[in-house]
């Protein structure tokens, strides 16, 4: 478990010395944890073939008489609760291990479209959606991690429920249907309100329909990284959020597993 005031003083050290000014968080702190475990039921994108491999190589008594237990494990960079770098989809943009820390912490709003996308699956977030959000909650700021909920993320981890098809390898994806973000609406969020990342709780960006993965391109081109799988975005408001966005720091990564969790500012 987290201690109260080392959190506490990470938080008041992110508020302090980035811009435009942010919450600090104070007292107790209710973390919402957004990120979906690791095992066996790790949902990756069809083409992925190796699944989350967890590998016993010690556990057990030894012969010293203590309890001693070490594990390898096997991972595509892309699968679970995990993070796109831009270098994913824009050449000469940051891998992994050069997000800086600003792009992955901070203040969050939570968009829901789920009335529109659980209806239809290849529904894509609008521009629109956006702007009525905002019309109900005030403008979104300057350098804020947007966040949507289609609502897809109750079907987590049935695979024919949350992709479209139970399907894998290449004959699936023509058969993919899920919700996404327009690239019309991305390229907004990056020019009109220069956000500093994008989630949301399905298996991608782009919906699953998508043969060019242009909001990946708009938004990793625009050195921008995506959350994608989110877990229990229906627990959290639709502002007044602080985010930390921890991947693995892979070098040289094109994505990696992600630990993301929101605790409430207001």
């Amino acid at each position: 478990m987290l201690k109260r005031w080392p959190v506490a003083l990470l938080l008041f050290f992110f508020a302090c010395t980035s811009k435009p000014r942010t919450h600090a968080l104070s007292g107790e702190i209710n973390w919402i944890d957004l990120t979906y475990a690791y095992d066996s039921t790790t949902l990756y994108w069809p083409n992925n073939t190796k699944p989350f491999v967890h590998t016993t190589e010690a556990e057990g008594i030894t012969a010293g008489g203590y309890y001693y237990s070490s594990y390898s494990i096997c991972t595509p960079e892309h699968g679970g609760t995990h993070l796109d770098a831009p270098i994913h989809f824009a050449a000469g943009k940051y891998t992994v291990d050069q997000i800086p820390l600003s792009s992955l912490t901070g203040n969050a709003v939570v968009i829901d479209v789920s009335a529109k996308a659980l209806p239809n699956r290849d529904y894509r977030v609008s521009k629109d959606d956006i702007l009525q959000w905002e019309k109900e909650n005030g403008a979104i700021g300057e350098q804020t991690i947007v966040l949507f909920r289609t609502g897809y993320g109750q079907y987590y981890p049935n695979r024919e429920k949350y992709f479209g098809s139970a399907k894998t390898g290449p004959e699936a994806l023509p058969e993919l249907h899920f919700p996404g973000i327009d690239p019309a609406a991305a390229d907004w969020l990056v020019k009109e309100r220069k956000v500093k990342a994008v989630g949301l709780d399905t298996p991608s960006l782009d919906y699953g329909q998508s043969t060019d993965f242009k909001t990946h391109q708009v938004l990793m081109g625009a050195n921008v990284p995506g959350f994608e799988n989110l877990a229990n975005l229906n627990l959290l408001p639709a502002k007044g959020l602080y985010v930390v966005a921890l991947p693995m720091k892979i070098g040289k990564g094109s994505g990696g597993p992600l630990r993301i969790i929101a605790a409430k500012t207001e």
